[in-house]
């Protein structure tokens, strides 16, 4: 017998990225909004940092109408500096901004309240711990100021805290407001992102890892202490895959009551004729601004591949990528010319002059251009991790090499001053894109990549790879996603994987490539919100559940 579900009157979510476009927690809440504001009309509350104050914010619009009179309670009762108004995404959900910077003067006495109440261990901050855990408390004030303005004990409330950044505001709320649920979201273990970025081997000792003492060890004690801590009090913990909730059984000491897989929509994804159109747009693009770096003539049989997101260069895979790519040069079954582009942002100066000069003309150019690997000028050409390792493998993106590798390392925005293109107006263009993550809680870049007709590559060890190695007939590169097997050592035949797949594709036949793609698209539409929100759902009546005993308690 499948129970009743309770349901939220009222639901508030706090993260650092509301209305402040920084990483994958941003794709989540935005694409998320609609489908909770089509159930939840305006009982939605994002609340994140007043980061752009006296600058216009284009992903904010504020407004004078909404909550007027408890705006001027707040201000005037509670001494909280606040704006509200909609995130100009689909669903235009309400949104309070907060200037937290008044709260900093009370930072000593908001840890000694922590420590005492929950144990949070705030003696070994530093970097950016003070700036998120202060504005993470002002949003807890801030929800607690909403409560008693405009809400009773009947109404069922929902508070959702992202990450370790607002850990502090739900364990506040925790004893401010004992009415309210508290959820908790972690999308990736502060320990275990450490270990994975000092080149530690996380997967094959996770079992034998203390995640307090490697805290210690590695410098992050007071980000995984108000982690574990909220963890362990929320009404509700909650994760985004199972690989990351492994990491907490092991590194929080709890698993999560919910996964919340990371869903998205399709509403950006262009349809028919526009799809084509664009996509042809896209090739073309890639390939001019290609043969004028190099001096080629390449032509529409090139097979275009890419792989893109932060530059996390062991994390994201990009070495074993460009490993695969080295290896692919040697490889006799290869079919077809490859043109692989890396769109990862580094520490990007000038877009090139000599190139966009090539770009500007009519001529066709027989010559490289000095270093041709990359589009923009670097502020550390000498010391770049992609650069350095195309030089240590050798690639030369000689006229007559099979693979040739582009670096775009800039961020896609369209005015960029080489691709003058967004991201996903290039991606569009992409024959098959290659994500072989060691360290990825989630994987939205694979996930749009299907969504977008494109086949991917990815690995087991990324949230959104194991989801799709558990469905049923939808795994390997003829389904639209080839799931290659990661671990801690297997490195060498992770760039094996990567370019027997790409040589298997670039024999593909045109009826082979267009059904492949048709299957990429099934798979992104299992993963749209309208299925994976029902975790949410479950996991607010897991809060709510919890609320109600704790007050009866």
């Amino acid at each position: 017998m499948v129970k009743d579900l309770l349901t939220p009157d009222y639901i508030f979510e706090t993260s650092w990225e509301v209305c402040n476009k920084v990483g994958g927690i941003y794709t989540v809440l935005s694409t998320r909004a609609n489908t909770l504001q089509n159930k939840f009309r305006d009982r939605l509350f994002f609340i994140g940092p007043d980061i752009w104050k006296g600058k216009e914010n284009p992903l904010f619009s504020e407004s004078d109408n909404l909550c007027v009179g408890w705006r001027e309670h707040a201000r005037a009762k509670d001494n909280l500096e606040v704006r509200v108004g909609r995130w100009n995404i689909p669903g235009n959900p309400i949104v309070i901004l907060i200037d937290f910077q008044p709260f900093f003067s009370l930072k000593n006495e908001i840890y000694a309240e922590m420590w005492d109440s929950f144990q949070v261990d705030s003696l070994h901050a530093y970097g950016d711990y003070d700036e998120a855990s202060i504005f993470s408390y002002a949003a807890g004030k801030v929800v607690e100021s909403f409560y008693h303005f405009n809400l009773t004990e009947s109404d069922k409330v929902i508070y959702q805290a992202h990450e370790w950044m607002t850990g502090l505001g739900a364990l506040y709320l925790q004893n401010a407001v004992p009415e309210i649920a508290t959820i908790f979201t972690t999308h990736a273990t502060t320990v275990g992102r450490s270990i994975a970025g000092n080149d530690k081997p996380l997967y094959d000792y996770l079992f034998a890892y203390n995640g307090d003492q490697m805290a210690q060890e590695l410098n992050v004690q007071s980000k995984h202490s108000i982690e574990k801590q909220t963890a362990h009090y929320a009404d509700c913990f909650t994760t985004v895959s199972q690989i990351t909730n492994n990491e907490c059984k092991e590194l929080l000491n709890k698993a999560a009551d919910v996964v919340l897989m990371n869903g998205f929509e399709d509403d950006f994804v262009p349809k028919g004729i526009t799809f084509n159109n664009k996509r042809k747009r896209a090739c073309s693009t890639m390939l001019h601004v290609a043969n004028c770096l190099l001096g080629t003539d390449m032509g529409d049989d090139t097979l275009i591949i890419g792989t893109s997101g932060r530059y996390e260069f062991k994390n994201k895979g990009i070495d074993v990528f460009l490993e695969a790519l080295n290896r692919l040069t040697r490889d006799k079954n290869l079919q077809r010319d490859v043109l692989a582009f890396i769109n990862v942002p580094g520490w990007v100066g000038e877009p090139r002059e000599d190139l966009q000069l090539r770009l500007k003309s009519k001529d066709k150019f027989r010559t490289a251009l000095e270093c041709p690997f990359i589009t923009h000028w670097l502020y550390n050409m000498t010391h770049d991790q992609v650069l350095d390792m195309l030089k240590y493998l050798g690639m030369g993106n000689r006229p007559e090499d099979k693979v040739k590798v582009i670096f775009v390392p800039c961020y896609l925005d369209g005015r960029d001053g080489i691709m003058n293109k967004e991201y996903y107006d290039l991606l569009i263009g992409q024959d098959l894109s290659v994500y072989p993550s060691y360290y990825e809680p989630w994987g939205y870049t694979p996930l749009e990549s299907v969504a977008f007709h494109v086949p991917t590559i990815t690995t087991d060890l990324a949230g959104f790879g194991l989801w799709v190695k558990n469905l049923r007939h939808q795994y390997g590169l003829n389904e639209g996603v080839e799931v290659l097997h990661r671990s801690d050592y297997n490195y060498s035949e992770v760039a094996d994987g990567i370019k027997d797949t790409v040589s298997l594709f670039s024999s593909k036949t045109d009826k082979e490539v267009k059904d492949i793609r048709k299957h990429a698209v099934e798979v992104a539409e299992k993963a749209l919100w309208k299925h994976f929100i029902e975790y949410y759902y479950e996991a607010y009546d897991v809060a709510l559940r919890k609320a109600m005993q704790r007050l009866l308690s």
